[in-house]
């Protein structure tokens, strides 16, 4: 295990307001370092999640964006921290916390199967969800249906989208602590880390922008998400659910929720 630290900034994007025309759009690109993933989005099932995601795409607030988190079996997580320039190793890592909005009230409605993407949030709140997003690696759906009100799916991966999001989970990962526990890294070896070389857009797997590629208000009608049949529908995510890690998925929910600041942190390689 080796100690290496990473620097992130903040990032001052301005959320603007959703039109109408993005708030139908059902399918965005996530343009990855390793690729790029279609998303059909689900407005009609989950609105105001939908909205409230794009939000963020149309300000430009995922531009250079980090996948800071990735852990095996279980999530690929983003939507929390910009890349700004080379990480000084030297002076600890840190990145950009992406600025928040209004949180958005949780729609548990699809279950959180493999392909599908889903909102992260705190764990004492179900409806604080705001930036941050994650694609659920496996069938997460008897722990992240359930806890904390449920984690609100919001769309699925089409294509062969779901080829790049397993080689983002492929890569080595570092443990820079607090947030960045699990951060995907590449081209980065145990000797760069020894060196305490700059991490730069080369090692991180970094989201150059996310675009609405079809703003029709069905384009997939083909696709048929599963409902989330495990959490009570009269709770509707208006409770704050517990924070143990039961069930399969590799993880306490908690985790999931990396709405921190940006600041300096101690990690290790892994």
């Amino acid at each position: 295990m080796f100690k290496i630290k990473n620097t992130t900034k903040i990032t001052s994007a301005v959320l603007l307001i959703a039109s109408s025309f993005f708030s139908q759009a059902t399918v965005v690109e996530v343009q990855t370092s390793l690729g790029n993933i279609q998303i059909n989005l689900f407005d009609e099932a989950t609105p105001k999640t939908v909205e409230n995601f794009l939000q963020y795409v149309n300000s430009g607030a995922y531009v250079n964006n980090v996948v800071h988190r990735s852990v095996d079996g279980f999530v690929v997580q983003s939507g929390g921290f910009t890349y700004t320039g080379a990480i000084k190793a030297t002076n600890g890592f840190s990145l950009d916390n992406v600025p928040t909005g209004t949180a958005v009230q949780n729609e548990p409605k699809l279950s959180n199967l493999r392909g599908t993407i889903a909102m992260a949030k705190l764990g004492s709140d179900a409806n604080s969800a705001t930036s941050q997003w994650f694609f659920n690696l496996a069938n997460n759906s008897s722990n992240l249906d359930v806890q904390n009100g449920g984690f609100t799916v919001f769309g699925q991966v089409i294509g062969d989208g779901m080829q790049i999001v397993d080689d983002i989970a492929a890569q080595t990962q570092i443990s820079f602590g607090g947030a960045f526990t699990n951060v995907p890294i590449r081209n980065y070896t145990q000797a760069d880390a020894d060196a305490s070389a700059d991490i730069t857009d080369n090692n991180l797997v970094i989201i150059s922008d996310i675009v609405v590629t079809d703003p029709a208000v069905v384009t997939n009608p083909d696709l048929t998400p599963a409902a989330n049949t495990l959490i009570n529908p009269t709770s509707g995510g208006s409770n704050g659910g517990g924070s143990s890690d039961s069930g399969s998925g590799g993880g306490s929910f908690a985790w999931l929720l990396l709405l921190a600041g940006a600041g300096l942190f101690r990690r290790f390689v892994k």
